[in-house]
């Protein structure tokens, strides 16, 4: 197949390309956010470099891998410029000086971002990972690495505790508050991340975490469990660990058989009955995936009647996932109280579904479950329900705007 046509077939997400010479040589890996659109740029007529002209013209064929983050794709980036040492990585540098990380070869090793020259790289005594083009990156990745295998960045040693400490940062090797082999296991995963051997890694975790609730630990293994979470977002691209904190609380606060990676909430909006129009958000790991977002315009109903409107924007939404073949949330939350809830759950029987969904009430912030009478308060300050607020008050900003805009077309008498 013609390079170039090659090119026009590669996907859109994220994820490495390696360029490969006659000889089925890595010449160069580079990571993109859209690997299409960024292999496209190098085979544009008149590139403003002659280095990349030449590259071009002894690429044969390309690699990809696709990932699913930016993050995960620059750590494997670095992995593989480590493993294959490409020839062009090398001399398309143009002089810059790019970050490293460090991890130093001491009892209880320091962590960090360095630069250095040729000349100054002989005199250090760690092992290195990258270079990284993305300094800002590869900066925000260590600190989501860092919350979930904690180490010392303090240089020289310290003798005495910090706020890193208290920040759940470091774990106070230098005041004896982790052991040496505790501390090393922490470098191990380190390593495996940045080596890119996030399978390496999840396998290990998987087992420890077996055997410490064979042995009954189960304070252990639910660390563990947090572990396998936490870098399950570094890899899913949230960048947020907090959010499966969020996850699980709420999961364990309404009973589902598993943390929730995708929610999808309904709301209704309108003006003394008139234009009256449903919104339902999506929200992928505790972000909006606008691309999922749905508005309507409600059909079937007169007046003023939230029960219904929410009945057809229920039975809408759900008849297409089910015509379409596509997936069902984990989650299905509705804005609203007991009624609103009998509403849609009436709709999902319809279609044969059986799908988590609660409802949240505004005044008190109760939330409302099938089958049980009084509703779940949970403080004000629970990460699960923040989580559900969240998502709640999306739904309702986006229905509004919807509502809003069908209100000034009516008023301009457009369809």
């Amino acid at each position: 197949m013609d390079i170039k046509t090659r090119v026009k077939g590669l996907p859109t997400s994220s994820g490495v390309y390696l360029y490969k010479d006659a000889a089925g040589v890595v010449i160069y890996v580079g990571k993109a956010v859209n690997i299409r659109k960024r292999v496209e740029s190098y085979f544009r007529a008149n590139t403003s470099s002659l280095k990349t002209d030449i590259l071009v013209g002894h690429i044969v064929d390309i690699d990809i891998i696709q990932t699913a983050s930016e993050a995960e794709a620059l750590i494997l980036e670095a992995s593989l410029i480590k493993q294959y040492l490409p020839k062009y990585n090398i001399e398309l540098k143009d002089g810059k000086t790019y970050p490293y990380i460090q991890i130093t070869k001491e009892e209880f090793p320091l962590v960090s971002v360095i630069r250095f020259s040729a000349r100054q790289k002989k005199e250090i005594n760690a092992d290195l990972y990258g270079p990284y083009v993305n300094p800002t990156l590869i900066r925000e990745a260590l600190q989501i690495i860092r919350k979930i295998f904690p180490f010392r960045t303090c240089e020289p040693f310290a003798d005495k505790l910090c706020l890193y400490y208290d920040l759940g940062l470091c774990q106070g090797p230098c005041e004896g508050k982790i052991s040496k082999e505790d501390y090393q296991h922490n470098i191990r995963s380190i390593k495996l991340i940045l080596d890119g051997r996030k399978d390496d890694l999840y396998r290990s975790l998987h087992l420890e975490m077996e055997e410490l609730s064979r042995r009954k630990d189960f304070e252990g293994a639910a660390r563990l469990r947090d572990q396998i979470r936490a870098i399950g977002a570094l890899y899913s691209g949230t960048g947020d660990v907090n959010y499966f904190k969020e996850a699980e609380q709420l999961q364990r606060a309404i009973g589902l058989e598993r943390a929730p990676v995708r929610i999808e909430c309904f709301d209704i909006s309108n003006t003394m009955g008139n234009q009256s129009v449903g919104s339902m958000v999506s929200f992928l790991n505790g972000k909006p995936d606008k691309n999922n977002y749905r508005r309507f315009r409600i059909k079937t109903v007169k007046g003023i009647d939230d029960f219904l409107m929410i009945a057809e924007i229920v039975r809408r939404r759900y008849t297409r996932l089910q015509k379409e073949g596509l997936s069902f949330p984990d989650l299905i939350v509705i804005d609203g109280g007991k009624g609103q809830l009998a509403s849609a759950i009436k709709e999902l029987k319809k279609l044969n579904l059986s799908l988590p969904i609660i409802s949240l009430a505004k005044r008190e912030e109760e939330i409302f479950m099938p089958g049980k009478r009084n509703s779940i308060k949970l403080a004000y300050d629970s990460l699960g329900l923040k989580l559900l607020i969240r998502i709640r008050d999306e739904a309702h900003r986006f229905g509004l705007k919807y509502h809003t805009l069908l209100r000034a077309k009516n008023f301009l008498g457009k369809k």
